[in-house]
């Protein structure tokens, strides 16, 4: 298992397996899990579906279900859920970029 690559966790999956569409036709879908820790990776990354480690399957399958839960609108459900049930933040960041000051504050 390649260490660089990201993988949910058995108690994250748990919270977003309820989520997913049980629905479907056809074949039967390949491992949630895997798929959306690739998912997840790329997002994560900022890089191409195509480079995607091979550890999470075919890079299609990856892009796919991205493109396909997005139009049903799964993750919006799933990062609903997900922020309601997390309390407010233990941090908060603030860009410096947002925060306008005087002229002659830099002295």
């Amino acid at each position: 298992m390649n260490r660089d690559c990201f993988w949910l966790t058995d108690q994250q999956f748990a919270r977003i397996k309820p989520h997913l569409p049980t629905n479907t036709r056809g074949k039967p879908r390949v491992d949630d899990r895997r798929v959306i820790s690739g998912i997840i990776h790329v997002l994560r990354s900022g890089g191409r579906w195509a480079d995607a480690p091979a550890e999470y399957g075919p890079r299609k399958t990856l892009y796919n279900r991205f493109v396909r839960w997005a139009a049903k609108g799964v993750w919006q459900d799933v990062f609903e859920t997900l922020a309601a049930a997390g309390g407010p933040p233990a941090e908060i960041l603030l860009d410096s970029t947002h925060v306008k000051a005087h002229r002659s504050a830099a002295g």
